[in-house]
């Protein structure tokens, strides 16, 4: 073993080594029934719930489209998905067989990729990859330092907004680092991040198979398909170029998930630790999360995540 190869390797059979064939059952779409459906619309966010055992499809239905995506444990928020893990044990940008896992200390797979049309993009001849782990959420706080100027549909706002009434009433500090679904990013020669223009063409679409019950939050990214610069001298107005998102949720047959059943949380006995300072899920954990964060020092308050969802007309810069 090279000390470059994956520093992250499990035995044969192990954790790591998915059950491809179980997962091309799972993605086929004969005798999967439709649930719910909807479409979202630009620079704008939505959360909604994927039962374990169901498979949740995002579609650029009308052009390109960059999308950021959360997951929480749908009955404890306390787990969440963990970026930085899943690049780790999987890869810095994810595809077909791949998993996003949760964080410590439950440490398991939340989701499983099953269908994605890009999987054949590869790596370009500049060294971009699609569906990014490396990267996070466009934030207000960011631009206003960069650029000082205000826009309050970046997609953290964007997600804040979509989990933060009911039924879900979780907070800004719920909000994690992303996925950026169809977004082609990489590291240039001096170790710097790129976003490149999104290479998703009208029906392209990227799934995902539930582990466990989950709750899913997606945002239109404000930047469309990043052919427009976030940031600098050639920053510009990227409405133009954002195009809304369908989401399918589908029940998988029965008989594709045999031999499936949920994971288990991970088994590291030290986990009971953390029951001495929250103990409690759900709204409780919330509590316990949000009192242990540090106050707010920037101008960005949460009361800027309850204005109303419309999409902007912003001759700004969008991130």
């Amino acid at each position: 073993m090279a000390l470059t190869d994956a520093a992250y390797q499990s035995e044969p059979g192990g954790p790591l080594d998915v059950e491809r064939g179980r997962y091309d059952r799972i993605a086929r779409t004969e005798g999967r029934r439709l649930v719910d459906s909807f479409e979202l619309p630009i620079r704008s966010g939505r959360a909604w719930e994927v039962p374990a055992g169901h498979v949740c499809r995002i579609v650029t239905i009308e052009g390109p489209q960059v999308a950021d995506l959360n997951l929480w444990n749908r009955h404890d928020p306390r787990e969440r998905m963990w970026a930085s893990r899943t690049r780790q044990l999987q890869a810095a940008h994810v595809s077909r067989y791949d998993r996003l896992w949760s964080t410590l200390p439950f440490l398991r797979p939340m989701a499983t990729v099953t269908g994605d049309s890009l999987e054949d993009y590869g790596r370009d001849e500049e060294g971009g990859r699609v569906h990014d782990l490396l990267g996070t959420r466009c934030d207000p706080y960011v631009r206003t330092m960069l650029s000082g100027e205000e826009f309050d549909y970046h997609c953290h706002s964007n997600l804040t907004r979509a989990v933060s009434g009911p039924p879900w009433h979780l907070t800004e500090y719920d909000v994690h680092d992303v996925l950026n679904v169809f977004q082609c990013t990489g590291l240039n020669d001096r170790d710097q991040y790129f976003m490149k223009t999104c290479p998703a063409r009208v029906g392209d679409y990227f799934e995902l198979f539930a582990e466990i019950d989950l709750l899913f939050a997606l945002s239109t990214c404000p930047g469309g398909d990043l052919s427009v610069p976030m940031f600098g001298p050639d920053a510009g107005d990227a409405e133009a170029v954002c195009h809304p998102l369908g989401v399918e949720v589908y029940e998988v047959p029965q008989q594709a998930l045999a031999g499936w059943e949920p994971p288990p949380r991970g088994a590291w006995p030290a986990s009971t630790a953390t029951e001495a300072t929250c103990s409690q899920p759900s709204s409780a954990a919330r509590d316990c999360s949000v009192s242990s964060a540090s106050p707010r020092t920037t101008a960005w308050t949460t009361s800027d995540s309850s204005r109303a969802s419309q999409a902007p007309r912003d001759s700004a810069a969008e991130a």
